[in-house]
């Protein structure tokens, strides 16, 4: 029987599923973060940031390999590496348009989100918890309909069957865009330097994908300072 109000979250170590998880503790206890690695360029860095976050909340942690994703046809940037990742400047985000469509559409993985979200669903009702929790945002949302609010009823009511009620999905950024998220975290004194935002793997955040762009942009909004930044000219 599922216990009123507890979650089990799914934690990237980004912006969006770490501020999720923050603001789901506050509500009710948070059982387990799980993070995904499908084979995607920053699993490695993900996985090490998402396991130092979720010690850093108190919450027991676990890794799920979902290698398929890797042997899909056309699966994107985000897991070909012989492909060139999209970056897109922060006045072109501002713009939108054309050019965010087409770096979106660069990184899509094939229904990754429904994936996760089932998955996580089938941990939530193993263990007895009530909501799985996400970290969709109203930013992305415009470019990534799996991030929309839409898709997050349609979740909801597929999770009324397939886990006979006992499972629903939360987006408690889910309204929100990039800049009040990064608000959020710092008004609670997340540990920023904890956060993986990058497509990338690498020793540091490449500072030029579309992922970080959009955190670096936040940031400025925000008045939060990144040590990883670039200099400005």
């Amino acid at each position: 029987m599922a216990q009123d109000g507890t979650a089990i979250a799914l934690l990237s170590a980004g912006l969006d599923s770490t501020v999720a998880l923050a603001l789901a503790r506050e509500r009710a206890p948070v059982v387990l973060a799980l993070t995904i690695d499908y084979g995607q360029r920053a699993a490695r860095r993900e996985v090490e940031r998402a396991a130092a976050l979720a010690a850093w909340f108190g919450v027991r942690h676990e890794v799920v390999t979902l290698d398929f994703f890797t042997r899909l046809p056309g699966a994107g940037a985000l897991l070909d590496r012989a492909a060139v990742l999209p970056t897109p400047d922060r006045s072109t985000l501002d713009r939108g348009g054309a050019p965010v469509a087409a770096s979106a559409n660069a990184v899509w993985v094939p229904n990754r989100n429904g994936v996760f979200v089932e998955v996580a669903a089938a941990y939530a009702e193993a263990h007895g918890a009530a909501r799985v929790i996400v970290g969709f945002n109203r930013e992305e949302a415009a470019t990534f309909p799996d991030n929309s609010q839409a898709y997050l009823a349609a979740l909801d009511q597929a999770l009324g069957f397939s886990t006979r009620g006992r499972v629903r999905v939360d987006a408690p950024t889910g309204a929100l865009d990039k800049a009040a998220i990064l608000k959020s975290a710092q008004s609670r004194r997340l540990p920023l330097e904890l956060l993986w935002p990058c497509y990338e793997g690498g020793a540091a955040p490449c500072a030029r994908c579309e992922s970080c762009q959009r955190f670096l942009r936040a940031a400025q909004a925000a008045q939060v300072a990144v040590a990883w930044a670039p200099a400005a000219r």
